[in-house]
């Protein structure tokens, strides 16, 4: 096998039928082999070589190729990155409520793959809403006579309207679901553009203001949910998985599982709150999750949300604070305590250790070497 050379398939949409595209380097092998391809043809817009796509024209590619070149499928088969969820799948909301008459609803087949595909309740609200006002920007059109012109005409006007970077690119991901996934044409739209990403500089709190935030919750409950958020580096998600069994307090762990990316992983558990998540325990008795709403099911992440910011306005914290705060300030503290950047990537559950570079631009001590001009 000559595995310096390669050839990667891509799906093409080509005026609404579905095609596979080749993509490979100039090499005079391959230049000849494809031609004997069934129906073959030339695409000058995506620069590459195309034939319909069905089973007998996919098997004839591996046939001819074997032995002469690595055929890459990693754009053509389908995979998702979505996470498994325990969460029932809920989506009644979609038609009970009170619209115009001449309003266009989500698909029921939109929502279908959104089920399959085990998407997130939020996520659905999301991709939801944001492929509605698609449609009802074309409401006297077929959506799935639309182009791609079309939907750049749509994110044009959405910038007009001074729509934020972040609603125009869950607005592309929703749309992009439709097209390629519940139509079944991946990369249909690969060539829309997105708005650069902003890198912002995370939030960071003094560990005083950690400490008053925690002292200014209403109740034990809420003490032991903010400690966890900040003193293990919690999403706001982990926090609310964790089960009784994931707080493992002979080895001074916390398992977090089924984290972003479907990774699990262990951070730290403090002694100070392993104190008060015992006598949580007995006060509240929870059965399943660690963190219960009245009825015993799951603590809902807006009541997680609402506790960390009374807690922070009543500490006198001038600026509005997120459980995500906390996790900044969790990795921050431990980087300036001179904790290798690697550790905290691992407690932070980070790919890479680009993503908790981050963090060394905002901790204190990466600037303490350096003399102040003004008080030199």
């Amino acid at each position: 096998m000559n595995y310096n050379q390669h050839i990667t398939l891509k799906h093409l949409a080509i005026e609404n039928k579905s095609y596979i595209g080749l993509k490979f380097y100039a090499n005079k092998t391959i230049q000849i082999l494809i031609k004997e391809l069934n129906n073959i043809k030339w695409s000058s817009e995506f620069t590459m070589h195309y034939v319909p796509n069905n089973k007998t024209n996919l098997d004839q590619i591996f046939s001819l190729f074997k032995g002469v070149a690595w055929v890459d499928t990693q754009y053509f088969f389908e995979k998702t990155r979505a996470k498994e969820l325990n969460e029932t799948f809920d989506a009644s909301w979609v038609h009970t409520r009170k619209r115009d008459a001449n309003f266009k609803f989500c698909p029921d087949n939109y929502l279908q793959k959104l089920e399959l595909k085990r998407y997130a309740n939020n996520t659905v609200k999301t991709y939801v809403s944001c492929f509605e006002d698609f449609l009802n920007y074309y409401n006297q059109s077929n959506v799935d006579d639309l182009n791609e012109n079309d939907v750049r005409n749509y994110l044009e006007f959405l910038i007009k309207m001074d729509r934020s970077d972040s609603y125009i690119n869950q607005a592309i991901n929703s749309i992009k679901f439709y097209y390629e996934t519940v139509l079944g044409m991946p990369n249909r739209f690969y060539s829309i553009e997105r708005p650069r990403q902003k890198r912002k500089l995370p939030v960071v709190l003094s560990k005083e203001d950690v400490q008053l935030i925690i002292k200014n919750t209403n109740n034990l409950k809420h003490k032991c949910i903010v400690s966890l958020l900040y003193s293990a580096g919690l999403r706001r998600s982990e926090l609310l998985n964790l089960k009784l069994t994931d707080i493992e307090s002979k080895r001074m762990l916390i398992r977090v599982r089924d984290a972003k990316g479907n990774k699990d992983r262990y951070t730290l558990l403090s002694e100070t709150i392993l104190n008060d998540l015992r006598t949580y325990f007995k006060q509240y008795n929870p059965k399943e999750y660690l963190f219960e709403g009245q009825t015993k099911k799951q603590y809902s992440p807006n009541s997680v949300g609402k506790v960390v910011s009374n807690a922070a306005i009543k500490a006198g914290i001038k600026i509005p604070v997120s459980s995500h705060i906390l996790r900044h300030s969790f990795a921050t503290h431990l980087l300036e305590s001179g904790v290798d950047i690697r550790y905290i990537q691992l407690l932070l559950g980070h790919n890479s250790t680009k993503t908790t570079e981050i963090y060394t631009h905002v901790a204190k001590n990466s600037f303490n070497f350096i003399k102040n001009p003004l008080d030199s």
